[in-house]
């Protein structure tokens, strides 16, 4: 029976693990996936047209990609609290709330990396089309063809930031055990109760899923390096 109970307990363990990990990267992939076709949407236009306050926005841009997780957790829980303008959707301590708070915060990473990596070749790119009769929609897809480098990095970034990321998630998500717990509140809760063997466990899987998504950027640029050449 001793023996049953600790298969068990290990067999609950590693459930309770698989569920953490899935968890976490379904709510970032999907928020760095919102992010990232909202700022390839208008990253590319804002890249290749001149305005008057373009340089503000992206000053504003620069400052948003450094605010505080728990900044941007405590403004969408004021937005679907029960006071708050979205309160009504009951979305606060679920999983989208966890993905809207993700979003906002990596929205002005990619963005901004976006726009400032690829400005001068999708103005080149722009006016070269424009001389081949190419239209908006032949620029826009030629521009992410020949940026796509860039846009890989912008977008690995966002992601990064977005799995790494522990106060606003525990703000809105509240580390329900089974619906709303990820890697990271895992780890500072199981570091909080001195069970440190199980946040160093999700802890290194956390680093080899982040070493894993940078090897296969390096890959796909070092591919197209390849093609390059020859």
């Amino acid at each position: 029976m001793g023996n049953l109970y600790s298969y068990l307990m290990q067999a609950g363990e590693y459930m309770e693990l698989t569920q953490i990990v899935l968890t976490s990267l379904f709510v970032s992939t999907t928020a760095t996936l919102i992010a990232s076709i909202i700022s390839l949407i208008i990253g590319i236009p804002f890249s290749i047209n001149r305005f008057k306050y373009k340089n503000n926005i992206l000053r504003i841009t620069d400052t948003l990609m450094s605010i505080p997780p728990v900044l941007m957790g405590l403004v969408v829980f004021m937005l679907l609290s029960k006071k708050g303008p979205l309160g009504h959707y009951n979305l606060l301590f679920t999983p989208t709330a966890m993905i809207l708070a993700q979003t906002l915060l990596v929205l002005p990473i990619i963005f901004n990396l976006i726009v400032k990596q690829i400005q001068h070749s999708a103005v080149k790119i722009q006016k070269t089309c424009i001389m081949l009769g190419g239209r908006s929609f032949d620029i826009l897809i030629l521009i992410i063809k020949e940026c796509k480098n860039e846009i890989i990095t912008a977008i690995t970034t966002g992601f990064s930031r977005a799995i790494s990321e522990v106060g606003a998630v525990i703000m809105v998500g509240g580390n329900i055990k089974g619906y709303t717990r990820v890697m990271t509140t895992y780890i500072a809760l199981e570091t909080n109760k001195g069970n440190f063997e199980g946040a160093i466990k999700i802890g290194i899987i956390l680093l080899l899923i982040s070493f894993g998504i940078n090897t296969l950027l390096h890959l796909l640029k070092g591919r197209d390096t390849n093609e390059y050449i020859y």
